[in-house]
């Protein structure tokens, strides 16, 4: 079933463009052809004896007493199998590549199993797919941290929650080789992915504790100019601007096809080099009411995870696939295995980590405070977790 959407721009300059922006030109929708797992029999196809095993009531012959309870079929029967539709969201990057491969390989739908039909939204931003959420086109999507946190401070707290992580890592200041050091960036230029996303506020906050003065009409000791992805790699070949701090895999690509180099790592600002990059979110009243659906989108998305960490080369090539097929255009194999170097793959959402973006955010005018008390529900994951006999993660 072929799916239209219309994506709004939002107005409200805080929510930002994603972190991890694709490069496709629109959002764009495909329908996933359903797996082959077979259905799930309801619990309580077979009945269990009345009698405990082993036992012989009194004046009663041991053959003649029902079958003993052990082993059972029905004790503990499967629970039904999911149906319904889910509408996912997220974006055609290499930051993404858990939701690429989820795709790719088909994990997601043979997660969910043949009752439910899903169906693949495409976004450029954080931007669209928090309006997307909010006008009801979908129903769950892979994003930025920043998006996340302004989607639940628009909506008091209503709209989303965080059920899970995907990526963490993967972000740089990438500047021309003549500086050397933090000192030389007084005057300078420099590019963000946008105005208010997840590396606009690193970008910020960072030259805040350089000792740099920053504005949002690109004032200051230091000018940022925000904008896509694809024109911060063009503006730094012409020398328009003398750096930027980006997701991967643009950092990657002002290294390789740029001339630059990396003045900051990201990781080394975080505690154990582990920051959100990219965690999944599920509309709130979805999740209350489909728990069953986003238990196999989860379970997919761990499988997924296993499936980067355990091959990268092979990962590496189907998410390339991924890309392609969306964006129109592969990134070469030196730029993917370079990104791929600097991103984690993990369920775990680093929810400290959202709590610090938060901070940075109100701290350089870009964000009213915010209470994020209740963003996280990571029930369903810790339970995936369990069985998996992996440990728990925690939220705030």
């Amino acid at each position: 079933m072929a799916v239209l959407l219309g994506v709004l721009s939002m107005a409200a300059v805080a929510c930002g463009s994603d972190d991890d922006a694709g490069g496709t030109t629109a959002a764009s929708t495909t329908a996933a052809a359903t797996s082959e797992a077979p259905t799930t029999e309801p619990a309580g196809t077979a009945a269990a004896s009345t009698e405990p095993a082993g036992t012989d009531p009194a004046g009663t012959d041991p053959a003649a007493t029902d079958t003993p309870a052990t082993d059972t079929p029905g004790t503990d029967a499967p629970e039904p199998a999911a149906t319904g539709t889910l509408r996912l969201g997220y974006f055609g990057n290499v930051t993404h590549a858990p939701a690429v491969i989820g795709e790719e390989q088909g994990l997601f739908a043979k997660a969910l199993g043949d009752g439910v039909d899903i169906q693949y939204v495409y976004f450029n931003s954080g931007t669209e797919a928090i309006e997307a959420l909010f006008s009801g086109a979908i129903d769950a999507s892979f994003i930025g941290p920043n998006p996340a946190i302004n989607g639940f401070a628009q909506s008091d707290g209503e709209a989303l929650r965080i059920v899970a992580g995907t990526t963490s890592g993967g972000a740089s200041l990438v500047v021309k080789p003549e500086i050397t050091s933090p000192a030389d960036l007084a005057g300078k230029t420099l590019a963000s992915p946008s105005l208010g996303n997840t590396q606009d506020v690193a970008l910020r906050a960072w030259l805040k504790t350089q000792g740099y003065e920053t504005d949002t009409t690109g004032g200051g000791d230091v000018s940022i100019v925000p904008q896509a992805n694809a024109d911060t790699l063009t503006a730094f070949k012409d020398g328009s601007i003398d750096g930027a701090w980006v997701p991967e895999p643009w950092a990657t690509r002002l290294v390789l096809e740029g001339g630059g180099k990396v003045l900051v790592n990201e990781a080394d600002l975080w505690p154990n080099g582990q920051f959100v990059t990219t965690h999944l979110i599920v509309e709130t009243n979805y999740l209350n009411d489909h728990p069953d659906i986003v238990k196999g989108l989860i379970s997919g998305l761990l499988d997924a995870i296993d499936f980067a960490n355990s091959d990268p080369a092979e990962a590496q090539k189907v998410t390339n696939k991924g890309i392609e097929r969306i964006t129109t255009k592969a990134l070469s194999d030196e730029t993917i295995a370079g990104a791929w170097a600097n991103l984690t793959f993990t369920p775990d959402p680093v929810s400290s980590s959202l709590q610090k973006s938060k901070d940075d955010a109100v701290a350089v005018g870009l964000l009213d405070e915010v209470d994020l008390t209740g963003i996280y529900d990571l029930t369903i994951l810790n339970g995936l977790l369990a069985d998996r006999g992996e440990p728990e993660v925690k939220g705030l």
